[in-house]
């Protein structure tokens, strides 16, 4: 199984580094005492960011943002919290990569460097 699927495309292993976050938004925040005033909204949100691959070639680079062209995907991965797989709508952040090797008519064949964050829509 892979470590994170996207409308149920399996991207390959990224390099480590990779930074799930887990946030609470709460709807307030503290008083003029310090204390916290506010209360949780919602679940908890993920973001699942530094999901980077050093070197694809450019047919797997292509595939995957092709994948993440809609606005909205939803996303499997391992939920550190649950402990198990979760699957959640999320969006892409910007995606970024450096061409490298590319042939006589200026098409990329590898790219390094390839890199994204998905965040979630908290529904």
């Amino acid at each position: 199984m892979a470590f994170i699927s996207i409308n149920g495309y399996d991207f390959p292993s990224p390099k480590r580094g990779v930074k799930p976050t887990v946030s609470t938004i709460v709807d307030a925040g503290r008083n003029a005492n310090g204390a916290v005033v506010g209360q949780r909204v919602g679940r908890d949100q993920y973001k699942i960011d530094s999901l980077e691959w050093p070197w694809l070639p450019a047919e797997t680079w292509e595939t995957m943002l092709s994948i993440l062209s809609d606005f909205f995907v939803y996303v499997t991965f391992y939920d550190m919290v649950g402990g198990g797989k979760k699957t959640l709508k999320m969006y892409p952040g910007d995606r970024t990569a450096e061409p490298y090797w590319v042939d006589d008519d200026g098409r990329p064949l590898f790219y390094r460097n390839c890199k994204v964050n998905v965040i979630d829509c908290g529904e």
